[in-house]
């Protein structure tokens, strides 16, 4: 039989918790940050999309994997328990990982979404879980403690597993890194599988029925979902009904319409709500808003970030850093001859002329007959850098080196030499690291702060997470202006560590509190439906990001695309601190402190 814990002394449940969380984010990170390269790839056994249909993809992904834990979360609650609940979702997730191995865009698409649904049941619960056990009295003056050890797992996981995908990729292939990713999370499920007796584990997995005051999921489904369903649907045939998608895409309009009843009916709980409920709710729906830019900006790291890492950033490796790292880095062999590529659709510059940016869709044509006979034409575009395009068939014939020096000086060229280059992937393991090693700083800054009286508070928090993470898109507009055209040449690596370094620290600001200011603020009886408000803020934000990143190359100017992340993060702080007195007597009012 296991002892309880010692006063002041972590569980044991606490460290399975950590190891089972830390791969099953290593699994999740890993496939998410590797995701848009493979739809984009065309050169190693990638899906070859088009950079649109990729960050479609990727966008709606996102966006449903975050709004999943909303129901998954509340079938834990009322019937499954926590504990089935994890190795349910743990057990969906790893197959949809390991799926994604299979050829076929019909496997991929069934893969995303056993992975969408099995994250539904996992990622709340097991933190649901964690904070079940550190209910006990004995325990609760612990309980921030072992979140941050939690998160530190979390990050962990996040930060060792892009470079298992780079090797893996590099070394033997696409479907050889998913399965990685199928491998860790059945680890995690095997770590905790073998601490099922475990006196904290066992008592924090209770079921809590529906009490009276609860919403019953009949009437979230039938006021929620269905309607949400229903919109979908009509969102998804706009195009083959009226020509044309109003956002882009059908993935996109049946995203958006799909949000619409559902953010109406979050708008008539407030309506119908009375006294200090309405406060609360109006207070969380506004937080929920604002908070959309700072996830937009968040899954720029999945989305416009890889983008920017993939195309514009020097990821040639040093000697140094090539002999260590060996295969991490693959081979790109540099040369004048001729490649047939069937991607038509990415700038191609003039490395003589730096002004000249011209576009596949936008070349210049001519004519040709094959003989006198020949009375069909065939089109061919040829580009200021020596591209030509054989218009009917959409194959490029490329003159030049490796795509990833189209926007190096020429005579920056290897020149039939062979380079290493870093993996792009291996920038997304920046932000991890930075969270670990910046909340070391700040968790004991805020408890000086907390002593002093002097700590801010929560809904400053907030304000200030805004106007941080706004200035982390500035760094980008920066990284744009270091070099004379980012067509013609490659910004420093730099510029990625210092935008992810000024976003973890919003991060860090924002992240851990939102959770919080949903218990704080939202009415008992609606706690469960407040915090899928939360997880929807979250994943309108990642389907922004996708939207945002499928105009990638519209964007011309990409100073642009970066600004309108500033000016909507500023917007957002300024919004904040214009309610911020109200803000913080509504959370005293309902709690007793702000």
């Amino acid at each position: 039989m296991n002892q309880p814990a010692k006063p002041g002394k972590h569980p044991k449940a606490l460290y399975v918790l950590f190891f089972t969380e830390m791969w099953e984010r290593f699994a999740y990170y890993l496939m998410v940050g590797i995701l848009l390269l493979y739809t984009i790839d065309t050169k190693t056994g990638g899906k070859g999309f088009d950079e649109k249909v990729g960050a479609d993809i990727v966008g709606s992904f996102i966006a449903l994997v975050y709004l999943t834990p909303f129901i998954g979360g509340l079938i834990a609650d009322r019937y499954l328990g926590y504990i089935k609940s994890i190795f349910l979702g743990g057990t969906l997730m790893a197959a949809g990982y390991i799926g994604l191995a299979v050829p076929g865009n019909t496997a991929m698409f069934i893969s995303l979404a056993l992975i969408i649904v099995g994250n539904g049941f996992f990622k709340p619960n097991i933190s649901t879980l964690l904070g079940n056990i550190y209910n006990r009295e004995d325990l609760k003056p612990l309980k921030d403690n072992a979140y941050n050890i939690f998160y530190m797992g979390i990050n962990i996981g996040a930060f060792v597993c892009n470079f298992v995908a780079a090797w893996l990729r590099n070394a033997y292939g696409w479907g050889y890194a998913f399965s990685a990713a199928g491998v860790g999370l059945i680890i995690g499920l095997i770590i905790l599988s073998t601490s099922l007796k475990n006196k904290e584990i066992k008592e924090a997995d209770i079921k809590k029925p529906a009490q009276a005051e609860d919403m019953p999921l009949s009437k979230i489904f039938s006021y929620v979902f269905l309607p949400a369903i229903i919109a979908a649907f009509i969102g998804w045939n706009v195009k083959d009904w009226f020509g044309t998608a109003v956002m882009g895409t059908q993935a996109n309009d049946a995203f958006i319409f799909a949000c619409l009843p559902i953010i109406a009916f979050y708008i008539s709980l407030w309506v119908k709500a009375k006294g200090q409920d309405k406060k609360g709710i109006g207070s969380l729906l506004f937080i929920f808003a604002i908070a959309i830019a700072f996830w937009t900006i968040y899954n720029q790291n999945a989305t416009g970030l890889t983008l920017w890492a993939e195309k514009h950033t020097d990821r040639a490796a040093s000697p140094t850093t090539a002999k260590i790292t060996g295969k991490l880095f693959p081979l790109q062999e540099v040369s004048d001859t001729p490649r047939l590529v069937t991607k038509v659709n990415e700038y191609f510059v003039d490395v003589k002329d730096t002004s000249a940016v011209i576009k596949m869709d936008s070349i210049l044509t001519i004519t040709k007959k094959k003989d006198k006979s020949d009375t069909a034409k065939r089109v061919f575009g040829i580009t200021a850098a020596g591209v030509m395009v054989d218009t009917s068939s959409k194959t490029v014939l490329v003159m030049g080196p490796d795509p990833y020096f189209n926007n190096v000086p020429k005579e920056e060229w290897p020149g039939g030499q062979n380079i290493k280059l870093t993996n792009t992937e291996l920038f997304q393991s920046i932000n991890p690291l930075f969270i670990v090693l910046l909340t070391l700083i700040f968790v004991p800054f805020f408890d000086y702060l907390r002593k002093k009286g002097k700590e801010p508070t929560t809904a400053s928090k907030f304000g200030m997470a805004m106007f941080i993470s706004g200035l982390s898109a500035l760094v980008m507009i920066f990284a744009i202006l270091s070099v004379p055209s980012i067509y013609t040449h490659k910004a420093s690596p730099l510029w990625l560590w210092g935008t992810y370094f000024v976003f973890t620290i919003s991060e860090i600001f924002l992240s851990p509190i939102g959770l919080s200011f949903v218990s704080k603020l939202a009415p008992a009886r609606l706690t469960a439906l407040m915090m899928g408000g939360w997880f929807l803020s979250t994943s309108i934000g990642g389907k922004v990001a996708g939207v945002m990143t499928g105009f990638w190359n519209d964007f011309t100017d990409k100073k642009i695309f970066f600004l309108i992340l500033v000016v909507a993060a500023f917007i957002g702080g300024i919004l904040i601190y214009s309610k911020i007195k109200s803000l913080n007597q509504i959370v005293k009012d309902k709690t007793g402190s702000a």
